[in-house]
């Protein structure tokens, strides 16, 4: 356990909690996580506690001042809530007075689209927390030093810290009880009327600070080799909201490497886009010592088709990995032109082939029913690559996972809502990928819409939320909640499955990336000019 020099600087102690809304298990998993927490930990004039669902270290005795959240997936709102009211604070923001903590949170899920969970949040981290952390932390406790009032610290932390979004410091206009989004405005001077969400530009990224055999990834050392991913498909919120593309040099990433040898034989190289680092070969051939790396067992995340080759194949065999994971998206090369896929046929049954004879037993692809403008023809060419592929590597398990496209914030397929025909689409792929042998694992068609839901909530489906984890959080608690909140919000289809005007504004066009609007919006007339034909 890290632990923090005293504090030399006379601002008082604060006592921090930071949790994560799900099981130790679960939330161990996330670098995020660990890396915020081991940077809490190692802050002077802090005392941190973590907590998790069903895991705490020693809480304070007597009281807390700060509480974080780490979210990384959608449904763990449910997790917050719990957390919440097992610490006895009051759920939404609104009604903490002060004597109770600041709320604060950050991770993916946050930074995309805070507004469905904004009530909830007295400040939300946009972006990378490496530097925010610290400047937000450090403006708390000159605050607390001054003895303000809670809103007056909030207001500080909105002007003074990059990337800090206080919600309760923006007045949201709607158009009526069930329209759209008319404006977002700050209601306090100095407060910015944009927040745009923070870049860590730091020669190193991310490594493990905890290896644990209670993870749900067993004893395993992560490293991050790449942030963001510099492809820019248009559907993916991996690239769009987190530009740019940045990469932990080789020679940082071998004493990270070795640092987490020190403890386990397991290596987890991780990122959007690991291939794309611009050093990938020279890591490839790094990992391939055995002098160095003999009974070392290594995990990589998906990796392009072009850079799959027989020697990283072999590299992987040889540390203990069997399998490889490649996102296609579709088999259709009209729609991964549509989407910005840079990805010929061809090259995905010949990645097949070198994997396979590189001495890989298994090939995992991914794919998305329900892209905007798919057609039945687009569904065909996805059996038909998936007939090539296995043709091609021979010999391989192949396993094709699809989900159903779903519209995330700050990409040019926002405006875009879940295709309903995508469901017809999963359960005629399972009918005929059985036949050819080709392991089909879809995910659920239902969630997806919730997923849509959440992307592009605003800060009215927090009302749904709390309804829904009353109700016990089933699929069928959605569709009960909106029912019960008729006329106070647009209905359920308008969010999830309803396209949006581009001059439409979006719950969160008050939050920005590295991409500009103008950007994002050029980018989807690009798209639907592809998939009309023009």
């Amino acid at each position: 356990t890290p632990h923090a020099p005293a504090a030399t600087d006379g601002l008082p102690t604060l006592r921090v909690i930071y949790a994560y809304p799900n099981t130790y298990t679960v939330g161990i998993c996330s670098l995020g996580y660990q890396l915020v927490w081991a940077a809490l930990a190692t802050m002077p004039g802090l005392a941190v506690s973590r907590l998790f669902a069903d895991a705490a270290e020693p809480l304070p005795a007597d009281g807390v001042d700060v509480l974080g959240f780490s979210l990384s997936w959608e449904l763990d709102y449910v997790g917050i809530m719990d957390t919440l009211e097992y610490l006895g604070v009051a759920r939404r923001a609104v009604d903490r007075g002060d004597g109770e903590p600041l709320v604060f949170g950050g991770g993916p899920v946050l930074t995309a689209n805070p507004e469905p969970y904004a009530p909830f949040f007295d400040i939300v981290l946009l972006g990378d927390g490496e530097e925010s952390l610290g400047e937000l932390m450090t403006s708390l406790r000159h605050s607390r030093a001054d003895g303000v009032s809670r809103t007056e610290a909030l207001r500080r932390a909105a002007r003074d810290v990059a990337g800090a979004y206080v919600p309760a410091l923006y007045h949201v206009t709607y158009d009526g009880a069930t329209g759209g989004v008319l404006s977002v405005a700050p209601t306090a001077a100095g407060v910015p009327a944009t927040v745009a969400k923070r870049t860590f530009r730091g020669r190193g990224l991310a490594t493990s600070t905890v290896v644990t055999p209670h993870s749900a990834w067993e004893n395993i050392h992560m490293v991050e080799a790449v942030r963001s991913c510099p492809e820019m498909c248009r559907f993916c919120l991996a690239s769009y909201a987190t530009l740019p593309f940045r990469a932990s040099p080789v020679d940082e990433l071998i004493p990270a490497m070795a640092a987490g040898l020190a403890v386990t034989d397991r290596l987890g190289i991780l990122g959007a886009s690991v291939t794309q680092h611009p050093q990938f070969d020279a890591l490839v051939e790094e990992l391939s010592d055995d002098t160095k790396y003999a009974g070392v067992r290594v995990s990589l995340s998906s990796v392009r088709t072009n850079t799959v080759s027989e020697a990283l194949a072999r590299m992987l065999v040889a540390r203990g990995s069997k399998s490889i994971t490649v996102a296609v998206e579709s088999g259709s090369a009209r729609l991964r032109t549509i989407i910005n896929k840079k990805l010929d046929t061809p090259d995905i049954a010949a990645a097949a082939g070198r994997a396979a004879a590189g001495g890989l037993s298994s090939l995992k692809l991914y794919g998305m029913a329900g892209l905007p403008g798919e057609i039945e023809a687009d569904m065909d060419a996805t059996v038909g690559m998936l007939k090539d592929v296995k043709a091609a590597g021979k010999g391989l398990r192949l396993t094709y996972g699809c989900s159903t496209f779903v519209p995330k914030a700050h990409t040019p397929l926002q405006w875009f809502g879940v295709r309903k025909s995508a469901d017809g689409s999963l359960k005629r792929l399972a009918k005929r990928l059985g036949p050819l042998g080709v392991d089909f694992r879809p995910e659920s068609y239902k969630w997806s819409v919730v997923q849509a839901l959440l992307s592009r909530g605003d800060r009215r489906v927090a009302d749904v939320l709390e309804l829904v984890r009353s109700y016990g959080d089933s699929l069928g608690s959605f569709k009960r909640a909106f029912k019960e909140l008729k006329g106070r919000l647009p209905p359920l289809e308008w969010y999830a499955h309803d396209d949006w005007g581009v001059d439409e504004v979006l719950p969160w066009g008050h939050l920005t990336t590295a991409v500009s609007e103008e950007a994002i919006a050029r980018h989807r007339d690009e798209a639907v000019s592809l998939f009309r034909g023009e």
